[in-house]
């Protein structure tokens, strides 16, 4: 009997053993403000990652060193915008025409948003412009 006890015991000992590892799953709902939330970083991201695109496409790179805009300060300064800024930045590329007659229009909207922020005194780009810090 005591070898028939034994064995049950490390039997226990065993299933116990296994089943302390165990958790349990827990399904909950989540909420919409968390989803939403995700996808809206998920989308904002992804408008980063197309502006730097077109930021890094030849014609645009040549037309903003002509102007004489730093590239590594530009990339420097598209990664600070916000979200909601990147977002507009955004829009407004992908409403721009395709021919080159309105990527100036987008090199002199970043110029000008490089200019504020240096007047602004968050970064110096330009060496013409005084902060008003």
């Amino acid at each position: 009997m005591t070898r028939t006890k034994k064995l049950l015991a490390w039997t226990v000992a065993m299933a116990m053993s296994h089943t302390a590892g165990l958790q349990a799953a827990q399904a909950a709902m989540i909420a919409t403000d968390s989803v939403a939330t995700h996808s809206s970083l998920t989308q904002v991201e992804a408008r980063r990652a197309q502006v730097l695109a077109t930021l890094n496409r030849a014609d645009v790179a040549e037309a903003l060193v002509a102007k004489g805009v730093d590239m590594d300060a530009a990339r420097a300064r598209i990664a600070s915008l916000s979200d909601q800024e990147v977002v507009a930045l955004a829009d407004q590329l992908d409403r721009a025409p395709a021919g080159a007659a309105d990527i100036l229009g987008t090199i002199v909207f970043i110029f000008v948003l490089l200019l504020v922020t240096d007047i602004l005194g968050f970064t110096k780009v330009f060496p013409f412009t005084r902060s008003i810090r």
